[in-house]
């Protein structure tokens, strides 16, 4: 499933929804890619200081990727921007 993500809080809801998919708990995550499971949760929430590398291990370990296009365009409405 395709979703789009703007924000950190997104970014990790979407992690999450794709863990639950395939019926991971976040220990479970954390030993597949030797991180903690309180950096799961933390990625998870969209909480700052989340490094590069461990989003992209843990996208790595659930066979997710991101793609990168330019923005949809959207009403000019500032709720609209995420």
């Amino acid at each position: 499933m395709e979703q789009i993500v703007r924000t950190s809080k997104q970014l990790g809801a979407a992690i999450r929804r794709h863990r639950r998919s395939v019926g991971l708990s976040q220990a479970q995550l954390g030993a597949k890619t030797n991180l903690r499971q309180a950096t799961i949760s933390a990625l998870e929430r969209g909480e700052p200081g989340t490094e590069l590398r461990t989003v992209i291990d843990v996208m790595t370990a659930l066979a997710i990727e991101i793609v990168v296009r330019d923005r949809s365009q959207s009403s000019g409405k500032i709720e609209d921007l995420f």
